[in-house]
């Protein structure tokens, strides 16, 4: 729960072939593995989420529903899995690049989900198990975010756990996947 917290604020960026791109972080879910119905590690490892047990630092990316690449930064000790989905973005860098990759609406909204993050940022299957603190794709400090604004939710787009208070958000923020339900 304290990295989908902390991850509120800093900066998410791809030196892609294509130029660098980057957004601040503004949505965040968190998935404690073994303990959590809804995580991809509850009923153990598998070839598909093998980097979700650790080390933390890593890029867990999967493919679901058979259209969108998600992306969660692995935050379990090796052997324990856990992760946090990267929710939204406000982008900052690389915006013709985004809408390059068939992203559509406003600036504001061209990171407003899981998988517009894959989208935009040109993210696939290719960049699972990426260790973050390497590059090309990575996370910066940016700025810390103060607790008044933050809101913590149920998270959404799931059936199991989905009352789980597990979603984190920035207050107001217009890049935000959908509106925070405070719990």
């Amino acid at each position: 729960m304290t990295l989908a917290r902390d991850l509120l604020g800093r900066i998410l960026f791809f030196d892609s072939p294509k130029g660098l791109l980057s957004g601040r972080i503004v949505e965040t879910e968190a998935y404690t593995g073994a303990a959590d119905p809804a995580s991809h590690a509850y009923r153990g490892a598998t070839p598909r989420n093998m980097v979700m047990f650790g080390p933390a630092g890593y890029a867990y990316v999967y493919f679901t529903y058979g259209m969108h690449h998600c992306l969660n930064v692995v935050a379990g000790r090796r052997g324990t899995a856990g992760a946090v989905l990267l929710r939204s973005l406000e982008p900052l860098g690389g915006l013709a690049v985004m809408q390059d990759h068939g992203v559509r609406g406003g600036d504001e909204r061209l990171c407003s989900g899981p998988g517009k993050i894959c989208k935009a940022f040109g993210l696939t299957l290719r960049h699972n198990g990426l260790d973050l603190t390497r590059g090309p794709l990575g996370i910066a400090a940016g700025q810390p975010i103060d607790d008044r604004l933050v809101e913590v939710g149920t998270r959404i787009g799931i059936r199991r756990a989905a009352d789980f208070p597990y979603r984190f958000t920035i207050a107001g923020s217009g890049s935000l996947s959908v509106r925070a339900r405070p719990v």
